[in-house]
């Protein structure tokens, strides 16, 4: 694909831009990029992944100090390599697998706004991931069930019940 700019060199960047809720796409060279004055990913002046996080990972420590008055990000470090939270910030990398206990009162707060979460669920593939799917299902229902029988809910336990027999036998006949 060409450049839709100069029409001359081969498009190696492509943008989509939302203004005013209209999505428009580009497919420009990086030369026009540069003239344009885009910002081009893995460059100087770019902007790359790191810099987001590292502007989540400013955001939760702005204006935060510890008693001694130094900036809290100046402050925390690994005691097992000795990296500060500081230079994770920057360079984007733990020095070590300790580094994940010594930040993770910081580390916590960015993974739930970025991910949604801290626990890891993974994706399923759907080919394959019927059988899993039922499994989980299983899983919750024998849960709630207990639940119920402990609260003596018997009628809605015995739904339950009725219900993960049918998922077993559903699951058994695959």
């Amino acid at each position: 694909m060409l450049c839709q700019e100069c029409q001359q060199r081969p498009a190696t960047l492509h943008f989509t831009k939302i203004i005013n809720g209209e999505k428009n796409e580009f497919h420009i060279c990086e030369q026009c990029a540069r003239e344009k004055g885009e910002m081009i990913p893995g460059t100087s002046g770019g902007f790359s992944i790191h810099n987001l996080l590292s502007g989540f990972l400013d955001f939760d420590m702005a204006g935060k100090t510890h008693t001694g008055g130094a900036p809290l990000a100046q402050q925390l470090h690994c005691e097992e390599c000795g990296m500060t939270y500081a230079q994770f910030r920057k360079i984007g990398r733990f020095g070590c697998s300790s580094c994940y206990k010594y930040f993770d009162d910081k580390i916590d707060p960015l993974l739930k706004r970025v991910h949604g979460g801290t626990v890891h669920v993974g994706k399923v593939p759907k080919r394959g991931g019927a059988d899993l799917q039922v499994q989980r299902e299983i899983d919750a229902l024998k849960q709630e069930l207990q639940e119920r029988i402990e609260k003596q809910e018997f009628e809605t336990a015995a739904q339950l019940r009725d219900r993960i027999r049918d998922l077993e036998l559903q699951r058994s006949q695959r």
